[in-house]
């Protein structure tokens, strides 16, 4: 950026839990030094004063879940040089994303007393299916050591260094035994993305799959393994649709398997 110009941040949210804002409020010292580096224009979860845009860079946190969603998003988009979504919500649709399986008009139904009143789109679904993104930034919530380095790169003007390999690797480096080998535990660690500092396996829980998958998964190879490890293909398919459930490749690897159990 030039020296002249102080670059503008705006932090937007959409249909989420605001917990990737608050990785970016945990920074707290790294913050203030960030804060005098740039001009955080429009961020309402710390703050009602908004600067007018354009903004140099946005994040985005929450899927695209109303009408309403669908035109802001395109106003971010224009607003903004470099967008760059953050958490499950924002790449993947979220833990809302599981009402794309379902009906979800039988549920409006069934949950309030007044359907007819609450406007909502059919499915749930990530920021880049509706604009064009610069970066994602998995993981529910992120990690801001992560984000901090995504924030630092593109003011810079260069790509994030931000790894691409699984949650094994990590388990490997704090030299934790792999549960699903030593003890047959269900562990997605092998076909999720890196980032949490494989904090489940490390008290022996497989991984959840916060972080969403890692680039080129091999998901038959992983859903075989967890039927070894004697769950049965219904429960292959709950374990891959937790917060990344739409995720292609846990959408895709999810879906095989139920039309498997028809």
């Amino acid at each position: 950026m030039s020296a002249t110009h102080k670059p503008k941040l705006a932090v937007w949210k959409f249909a989420s839990c605001d917990g990737c804002q608050l990785s970016l409020l945990d920074c707290e010292d790294e913050l203030l030094t960030l804060a005098g580096e740039i001009e955080i224009a429009y961020f309402l979860e710390a703050s009602q004063a908004i600067q007018p845009g354009p903004y140099d860079l946005s994040l985005v946190e929450g899927s695209i879940s109303t009408p309403h969603d669908l035109e802001r998003i395109q106003h971010v988009r224009r607003a903004s040089k470099y967008l760059v979504t953050i958490g499950a919500c924002a790449t993947a649709g979220g833990i809302q994303a599981l009402r794309n399986f379902q009906d979800s008009q039988e549920y409006l139904a069934l949950v309030y007393a007044s359907p007819n009143y609450i406007e909502t789109l059919q499915t749930s679904t990530p920021i880049a299916s509706h604009v064009r993104v610069d970066f994602e930034l998995s993981g529910c919530p992120i990690n801001k050591q992560q984000l901090l380095e995504v924030i630092s790169a593109y003011l810079h003007g260069r790509k994030p260094n931000i790894p691409a390999y699984s949650v094994c690797m990590e388990c490997k480096r704090r030299g934790t035994v792999c549960v699903m080998v030593a003890q047959g535990t269900p562990c997605l660690g092998p076909v999720t993305h890196a980032g949490c500092g494989a904090i489940c396996p490390a008290y022996n829980r497989g991984c959840y799959g916060c972080y969403g998958p890692k680039e080129t998964p091999n998901m038959a190879a992983l859903s075989a393994q967890l039927c070894q490890c004697g769950l049965r293909r219904q429960e292959v398919v709950r374990v891959l649709r937790g917060v990344n459930a739409y995720a292609e490749a846990f959408r895709r690897e999810s879906e095989t398997y139920e039309q498997q159990n028809l």
